[in-house]
């Protein structure tokens, strides 16, 4: 296990497979949602399934051994609801139009990526607004686990977001996963949140609360999954909404993944390798028929659970692989066992509050932005777009234009354009 220099890192392969199980398991989700999600766009969920698991386990295995980052690849959450409902709903393009454009935008990614126009935008972004992504995604994480554990629920006619029914016996459970899980991290246990999923899950099995439902996956499929491999159709590439589409996304997955990148790297060393992978996973994305990928904020979790390396992702990886037969087992694991750990790697991600300087409104409140929006918009994007677009402002405002990198001019430019370019669609 050299390879992954674990003594340099100050880990083992124990503390590398819990954070990788850690890491799943807070993931484990995608495999159903996202088929979910994109049969909404006509592709059918009992073929996409698979090209969920398979991209999630090459993306994953690859971002470790080459990347040597504890960072798991998959279908994007947002991404791939733009994907549904921009690209193939608003833009009218059908699904395998909508597959050609993942392709397009996974070209210029990866471009992107092996050129040193990808140093050259992460080292424009000011470390305010670096911070106050990693803060803002830890929000994301924490609304994500509320809701999923039944704590916080949709308010309806009059609020957004209520407090969800404490009296459920599972809503209950989440709370007592959120304390069980905290005490465990904060005695320095090894394996706590692993431990605290385990244990929630436990009892809720044993009590009866949780109903373990039939899974519809079937491993029967598989053999008709190769209608969905390269389903490319470049027939509107020329048009308008195709090449919306393109520059939209691109944006999105360049960004975004950067976004991503900079709030759970601790060795920033690993950014350019891990890049890379990430604009080439958007190609493979394509060609198997799913949504594009992008560095999961969930990750976090795993790397709370001491992932310091590769070798987390690598067996996050493996056990996607091994889903494809054993998925059916994902039921038996509730919201209450999983929340918790969410929940508290999002606290966590907003301690890098304290590296903002308050004393520099110029500097604080775009970075404000940022955290409060991507919880409240839903979306790592937009939550960047605002942050991104105000900062030159309050700087020119402040007499401080100069200081402003003339890349983080164009990246603020780039996303106005988007702003607008989605308001059109």
């Amino acid at each position: 296990m050299n390879f992954f220099k674990l003594k340099e890192n100050q880990t083992s392969i124990k503390q590398e497979m819990i954070a990788g199980i850690t890491s799943f398991f807070a993931l484990s989700y995608i495999i159903i949602v996202n088929p979910l999600i994109l049969a909404e766009a006509g592709i059918p969920p009992e073929l996409s399934v698979f090209g969920t698991i398979l991209v999630s386990a090459v993306g994953s295995i690859l971002m470790g051994l080459w990347g040597n980052a504890p960072l798991v690849l998959t279908p994007g959450m947002g991404v791939n609801a733009f994907f549904t409902y921009t690209i193939v709903g608003s833009l009218e393009l059908s699904w395998q139009q909508a597959l050609a454009v993942v392709f397009v935008s996974g070209i210029i990614f990866t471009c992107i990526a092996y050129t040193s126009i990808s140093k050259l935008l992460v080292e424009a972004i000011p470390d305010s607004l670096k911070h106050g992504i990693t803060a803002g995604i830890g929000l994301f994480l924490v609304v994500i686990g509320l809701e999923n554990g039944g704590i916080l629920a949709d308010g309806g006619a009059n609020s957004f977001i209520t407090l969800g029914d404490l009296s459920q016996p599972l809503v209950l459970f989440t709370v007592i996963g959120i304390l069980l899980s905290g005490v465990l991290y904060l005695r320095n246990v090894p394996g706590s949140f692993f431990i605290g999923i385990a244990v929630i899950t436990i009892i809720s099995l044993v009590t009866g609360v949780h109903e373990v439902g039939a899974s519809s996956f079937s491993l029967s499929n598989l053999s008709d999954y190769p209608a969905l491999v390269g389903a490319f159709d470049f027939s509107t590439v020329l048009s308008v909404p195709f090449i919306l589409a393109v520059f939209s996304l691109t944006m999105i997955l360049i960004f975004e993944s950067i976004g991503l990148f900079e709030g759970m790297l601790e060795d920033k060393t690993r950014f350019t390798s891990a890049f890379k992978v990430s604009g080439i996973m958007t190609l493979v994305s394509s060609l198997l028929g799913t949504s594009p990928t992008i560095p999961a904020a969930e990750s976090a979790s795993g790397i709370k659970a001491g992932g310091k390396t590769g070798l987390t992702a690598v067996f996050a990886g493996g056990l996607f692989l091994l889903s494809l037969v054993f998925t059916p087992l994902l039921s038996y694991i509730p919201n209450a066992a999983l929340s918790p750990v969410i929940v508290i790697t999002g606290a966590i991600m907003m301690e890098n509050l304290k590296h903002i300087p308050f004393d520099d409104f110029s500097e604080w409140f775009p970075a404000f932005l940022i955290v409060v929006m991507i919880p409240l918009t839903s979306s790592i994007v937009d939550g960047l777009a605002f942050g991104f677009v105000a900062y030159p402002i309050f700087k020119l405002a402040n007499g401080e234009f100069f200081v402003v990198k003339k890349a983080m001019k164009v990246v603020s430019f780039l996303f106005l354009l988007t702003m607008v370019a989605i308001a059109i669609i």
